[in-house]
């Protein structure tokens, strides 16, 4: 948070974040508006609404081969997800692994949706692991298949009830695309924009990769639209972790593995059968034989909220897990939290104590997400 603002990178809608009242702090190394007029009022709307997310500072990139077999596998060396068997247009979240079953990064997958672009995969990873996981990702590539890494392209969310409404009105394509599929369009007359219907907030949404220099352009025409207010970094975290969507270097790391974590369905099954992944003997392991913590949602009791690094306690002051994220939930109206707890206590409905600032809180193991997902999968 002491990143001096002139050294901060700085995305092409910075101008309109300032335009709009945007409060810009430090994220990820780019100067990002965390809200606009209220981290409430914003989670609100995208729950009812629409809501306009910059996410340009993620990393976009393409794997690009012969054919999607060769390029899928080239991706398989490198996840435990099913990237070959994935049908033009569908997307996979995955996970980049490191040869003791660590979580490298997630990640989103999504295969070309055109025969012109039959050896194509659009990758989007996370803003703090992009320089490092594209050169874990290029230094494992087979001769034959190249990483383009997109720094001309800027990603832009809209997330909620209508955000496929509005970008129908600028893509009509849009509208007929399902949860975790995407296709290469034009939108509002933008050329060689990429639409997902996907986002991280667990509300219906679509995230649009658009040129960088027309990025602008289509935000301020999306900011027209009746229905959608713009969203800052506070409401985008505080709608993920209702939907109990982990946060990378907080609730996933090196040191977390996808059973652990509460990912096992990120792993093929028939992945798991044939393996060859980075890791995937520790983690066929764990899946037959179990863990010693596993990820758990927590509801606190009451109304404070526990943030990442409070202790979690069995009902004998044992410390047995740490929570990871931790904040109020706006939609539950109350405070939510996820962590490790030890799995003796994982079972949903378990007991435990809260260490904040050395007063105990009561609060309990609980079923995730904490607010429903609201993904379209068929139409």
């Amino acid at each position: 948070m002491g990143t001096a603002p002139d050294t901060l990178l700085k995305t092409p809608l910075h101008g309109l974040h300032k335009e709009l009242g945007g409060k810009l702090v430090p994220f990820a190394g780019y100067d990002m508006p965390v809200q606009f007029g209220g981290i409430l009022a914003e989670h609100n709307h995208c729950r009812s609404s629409a809501g306009l997310f910059d996410v340009s500072h993620m990393g976009q990139a393409f794997l690009i081969g012969p054919d999607h077999e060769t390029t899928a596998a080239a991706l398989e060396a490198l996840v435990p997800g099913d990237i070959k068997g994935l049908a033009p247009g569908a997307m996979r979240y995955t996970l980049l692994l490191n040869e003791g079953g660590g979580i490298l990064d997630d990640l989103m997958v999504t295969r070309a949706g055109s025969a012109d672009y039959d050896g194509w995969i659009f990758l989007v990873v996370n803003a703090a692991c992009k320089d490092a996981d594209f050169a874990h990702i290029a230094k494992h590539l087979p001769k034959g298949i190249e990483l383009d890494i997109a720094t001309s392209k800027a990603l832009i969310a809209l997330q909620g009830p209508k955000a496929v409404d509005v970008i129908s009105r600028h893509a009509p394509e849009a509208a007929k695309l399902v949860f975790m599929t995407g296709k290469r369009m034009t939108v509002a007359g933008i050329e060689g924009c990429i639409v997902t219907r996907s986002g991280y907030t667990g509300e219906d949404g679509v995230e649009i990769s658009v040129p960088a220099d027309k990025a602008d352009k289509l935000a301020r025409l999306l900011m027209a639209e009746p229905e959608v207010a713009p969203i800052g970094l506070g409401a985008r975290d505080s709608l993920r972790l209702e939907a109990g969507l982990c946060l990378y270097g907080h609730d996933i790391d090196e040191t977390t593995t996808p059973v652990e974590a509460a990912l096992i369905w990120a792993v093929s099954k028939s992945r798991r059968e044939l393996a060859g992944f980075p890791g995937s003997a520790k983690i066929v392991e764990q899946i037959a034989n179990g863990v010693a913590r596993k990820r758990v949602g927590i509801l606190p009791n009451g109304r404070a909220p526990a943030r990442e690094g409070t202790s979690v306690l069995d009902l004998d002051g044992n410390k047995i897990g740490t929570i990871t994220s931790g904040g109020f939930g706006p939609t539950v109206g109350g405070p939510v939290a996820m962590g490790y707890v030890a799995t003796a206590f994982a079972k949903i409905g378990t007991e435990v104590g809260l260490d904040v600032r050395g007063k105990i809180h009561p609060a309990r193991i609980a079923k995730m997400p904490f607010a429903p997902h609201n993904y379209v999968k068929e139409l």
